[in-house]
């Protein structure tokens, strides 16, 4: 699983950082950053679901290959 992260629909919320900080860092203007690239880890899967489901603009996306 990879997430994918579409920097203009960001509104800077933070609420994936919230949710999970060992994905996502917040940049200086507000707008998250992912922290990881390529894989998640499978401890980190469900933390990756929840913040893609609490993002209010669908900004993250969860992809499978």
């Amino acid at each position: 699983m990879k997430i994918t992260y579409n920097r203009e629909a960001c509104q800077g919320h933070n609420r994936c950082y919230m949710l999970a900080p060992e994905l996502f860092d917040v940049d200086d203007e507000g707008y998250a950053i992912l922290r990881i690239d390529g894989e998640i880890p499978a401890e980190l899967e469900e933390k990756a679901q929840l913040a893609a489901d609490n993002c209010p603009e669908y900004a993250i996306e969860l992809v499978t290959e």
